[in-house]
């Protein structure tokens, strides 16, 4: 039996926080108990926080990491390393690699080569013990890529894809709605105004031929799984209605406040992106997370593309007045419930000891350690 004692800490626990101790035994939490012992073998955290584990249901980091600049491509199972270590830096302690399924003609990078080594690298290191954080997949399907299915239907039955999300970045929809952003931004890569333009035609042509029977057979595909399904960058009330009409429950990003809305009326669940809340706004002109969340509209928030956004966003809105236990919760028992995983995400006896233990200084909340099942693996 191995067992370790973590005292005089700041225990966020589901309905409050208090000064306490945490035993763990053989990777379980085994008793929780306010007050600090005075057991030899205890560790004194100095009135630090701790808190469960984050976790993470979409994030490209692995991307930013197999190309860390435009046409430099780093060798995919190093990069997978790195991303995991970038992520138990940062405190997460299960991570749903979002995987981008289907590519479309604009995008720059080589992101079919990306998901295929990125499940193959999950696949053979998911037991070689090199692992911190706990990975599944999320897979990210674009609807209107003519190379979605097949791509889909080799990954979808892995035992590791636990979430898929039905994304449609076609200029003139979703994220990409404002087409002189999208201009922009293609001028910036290097394109002429008249190659983008042409390229928006064929896209949105694209979507009008595919979008619409692809998803019938995606939703087909993953129907009677155990895989949660999401959609992505939920712009309008009849978007949402689809959705929740499909069996989908959560929209991911939602790019309009009167969508988040609409999905929570349904009942389904929304995901923010942390990085929303960081920077103070969206990167992409779209709702900024700061006024869901006054709305009431964010069940969990998601690292996107910065996992270090996750501890940052959840103590940032606990300085906007919403109780540390209750901001905790969006990045911890949150996620946990969104994605079905009964066994982590919350300080309780009996569930796994994914912990983080964190400080505070100066407007800032930093991890200083991290367990996985009792093990310190940050």
């Amino acid at each position: 039996m191995t067992e370790t004692i973590l005292t005089n800490a700041e225990l966020v626990l589901g309905d409050r926080v208090a000064r306490g101790t945490l035993v763990v035994r053989d990777g379980l939490i085994a008793d929780i108990a306010e007050g600090v012992t005075a057991a030899p073998s205890a560790e004194d955290l100095g009135g630090d926080i701790l808190m469960p584990g984050i976790i993470d249901l979409h994030t490209d980091n692995l991307e930013r990491q197999v190309q860390p600049r435009p046409g430099a491509r780093w060798p995919s199972r190093s990069a997978f390393l790195a991303h995991d270590a970038q992520c138990a830096a940062a405190g997460v302690t299960t991570v749903f690699d979002a995987l981008c399924v289907g590519n479309l003609n604009f995008d720059i990078d080589d992101r079919v080569r990306t998901f295929r080594d990125g499940v193959e690298d999950l696949t053979a290191l998911a037991g070689s013990g090199l692992f911190k954080a706990d990975h599944f997949l999320h897979l990210r399907c674009e609807m209107p890529a003519e190379n979605m299915l097949g791509l889909a239907e080799t990954i979808i039955p892995h035992p590791l894809t636990r979430m898929v999300s039905l994304m449609d970045h076609t200029p003139g929809v979703g994220q990409y709605a404002d087409l002189d952003r999208f201009r922009k931004r293609k001028g910036v890569d290097g394109l002429g105004l008249a190659e983008v333009d042409a390229q928006i035609v064929e896209l949105q042509a694209k979507r009008l031929e595919l979008r619409t029977p692809q998803r019938r057979l995606l939703l087909e595909m993953v129907r009677g799984r155990a895989i949660v399904l999401a959609s992505h960058d939920d712009e309008t009330l009849e978007e949402v209605a689809e959705n929740h009409a499909d069996g989908i429950t959560i929209s991911e990003f939602p790019v309009r406040l009167v969508a988040a809305r609409a999905a929570k009326a349904l009942g389904m669940d929304v995901i923010a992106g942390a990085p929303n809340i960081v920077r103070g706004g969206s990167h992409s002109g779209n709702v900024s997370a700061a006024d869901l969340l006054a709305a009431g509209a964010v069940d969990a928030l998601a690292s996107d593309y910065v996992p270090p956004a996750l501890i940052e966003a959840a103590f940032a809105t606990a300085d906007a007045g919403l109780p540390v236990f209750q901001a905790v919760a969006l990045v911890t028992s949150g996620p946990a419930r969104l994605a079905g995983l009964a066994d982590r995400g919350r300080l309780a006896v009996g569930l796994r000891a994914d912990l983080l233990r964190a400080r505070r200084h100066e407007g800032l909340t930093a991890p200083i350690a991290v367990w996985r099942q009792g093990r310190r693996v940050a």
